[in-house]
């Protein structure tokens, strides 16, 4: 391997493919049918059984690196759990690493007061809230976020917050306490991008009102709880502002560097398990007097698969490598190749796959749906393609500048 695993990594991804044997496959029909019957509203039963589980065989936190917290793990070392994990959507709530807690708890771990810490991160390292994040609006092309229109506006001692955002994923979830609200304190700054700063709202303020659950193709719940959140004339104490005035952007790119790693090495492991789904599914299957598999198309489509699988792994363990070496900064070239192949990778395997299922794999019978929705999302989630492809551009323009 390019990238072997250390000792602990190789033994805490025994202990992972165990449990994920154990108690996440046999339940995932139950956490989709949760889901459907009580809506985005609601705590999912199957979650809070089996998180007590997952805290007791020692696998929680697993994303937090450099902390007594969690599993002290870098980012090249996480990626191949995050791979696991990945595998299913019941799976990283479960072990307390679903976004956006988890980018949330990074921010607060490194920009909280102690006693913000004290009363949101603590909780949440227990899994015993949730959180979410208010970044994207609807009213603006958020794919350039220095588009932001949502105001932060100091008065004495607080900060009166207004604006309204979708996407604001958790909100819904009646667990989710507090949120790491993105807008503008100093919106005629000549730097675009020192406009903007990071607060933390509590969601019980007054002013603060999640308005609906927004489906992501249909699903509620599923891949997440995405949510649209007004903020009327919000007031909040001034030690809420997360490390400064103008720091907004600073604090994203230290937040979404990490979290890009983990959506694309969930990704991949939901693409290894779509890719099993598939084969099979055309081994089971006669079609024209042979099974599906001696297809010649399926023989090709198969072996793309699997390519593509292989090289958006190492494409993305490069990066997690990269960002431990180099820092997130210099890897943003890096990252940004990962956050356009890797979802690509993923729609064009589970297209394969719900068209080797035929009408069943439009159905909600498979995951394959599900895992659509997924990948779908998150050609858009943390940067649309265009904008990461424009970002590599221009770092490989730039070596030739002087030419």
């Amino acid at each position: 391997m390019l990238y072997p695993m250390s000792p602990k990594v190789v033994e805490l991804m025994r202990k992972l493919d165990s449990f994920m044997d154990r108690h996440i496959y046999p339940n995932e029909e139950r956490f989709y049918r949760e889901a459907e019957e009580l809506g985005p509203w609601k705590v999912y039963p199957v979650l809070e059984e089996l998180k007590p589980r997952a805290r007791a065989e020692g696998l929680w936190n697993l994303f937090l690196p450099d902390s007594g917290h969690g599993a002290g793990l870098t980012n090249l070392e996480y990626a191949p759990l995050c791979e696991v994990m990945g595998r299913s959507h019941l799976a990283p709530e479960v072990f307390n690493c679903s976004a956006p807690d988890t980018g949330n708890m990074e921010v607060l771990e490194r920009y909280a007061t102690k006693e913000d810490k004290e009363r949101w991160l603590k909780p949440l390292l227990a899994g015993e809230i949730r959180s979410c994040f208010a970044m994207t609006e609807p009213a603006v092309a958020s794919s350039d976020a220095t588009n932001i229109e949502s105001s932060i506006v100091r008065e004495g001692d607080h900060y009166v917050i207004n604006g309204r955002k979708w996407y604001t994923t958790n909100a819904t979830d009646p667990r989710c306490k507090i949120c790491i609200f993105m807008g503008k304190t100093d919106p005629d700054n000549a730097d675009r991008h020192k406009q903007q700063s990071m607060i933390l709202v509590p969601m019980d303020t007054a002013g603060v009102e999640v308005k609906r659950p927004l489906p992501v193709f249909g699903f509620y719940g599923v891949p997440d709880r995405a949510s649209e959140v007004v903020f009327t004339d919000v007031r909040v104490p001034k030690e809420n502002m997360l490390l400064g005035e103008g720091r907004g952007f600073e604090i994203a790119q230290g937040r979404l560097g990490p979290g890009r790693i983990h959506h694309c090495m969930r990704l991949i492991g939901l693409s290894e398990r779509t890719l099993e789904k598939m084969c099979r599914r055309v081994r089971s299957r006669i079609a024209f007097g042979k099974p599906v598999s001696e297809q010649t198309v399926t023989q090709e489509r198969i072996a793309e698969a699997r390519i593509m699988i292989e090289q958006a792994r190492l494409l993305t363990l490069n990066a997690a490598y990269a960002m431990d070496t180099v820092g997130n900064k210099v890897a943003k070239a890096e990252i940004a190749m990962i956050k356009v192949a890797v979802p690509n990778m993923a729609c064009q395997i589970i297209d394969w796959a719900i068209q080797a299922h035929g009408g069943g794999g439009t159905s909600n019978d498979f995951g394959l749906t599900q895992a659509y929705a997924t990948a779908r999302l998150l050609r858009l989630a943390d940067g649309p393609d265009e904008v990461h492809r424009n970002q590599i551009a221009r770092f490989e323009l730039k070596k030739y500048s002087n030419a």
